[in-house]
């Protein structure tokens, strides 16, 4: 059994809603997270979250990340900005393979 703790939250802290497709494994989720609110317990065992239907702008999670969404990006929660790495990407600190 997998503890919430090893689960993502995502924090919308854009000025609007932004759409998620959470795909984890073989499941595909769609949600919609309002500005200002979080979900929690998500991609326990890792996922590809994607905002807003673009393929642009798909991050992969390992399942245990706290991270945002602002300004149309990806964000790990911590005190230093990091944007989270795009799907099948190991590049982190703000830097994005397109």
């Amino acid at each position: 059994m997998t503890s919430a703790a090893s689960a993502a939250t995502i924090t919308n802290r854009s000025d609007k809603d932004v759409k998620l497709t959470i795909t984890e494994g073989p499941s595909r989720q769609d949600e919609v997270l309002p500005s200002g609110k979080v979900i929690d317990g998500v991609c326990r065992k890792g996922c590809i979250i994607r905002l807003n239907d673009n393929s642009k702008d798909e991050y992969e999670l390992q399942g245990s990340e706290s991270v945002s969404v602002e300004g149309g990006f990806l964000y790990y929660d911590s005190s230093k900005i990091e944007v989270a790495p795009t799907g099948g990407s190991d590049t982190v600190n703000g830097e994005r393979n397109n």
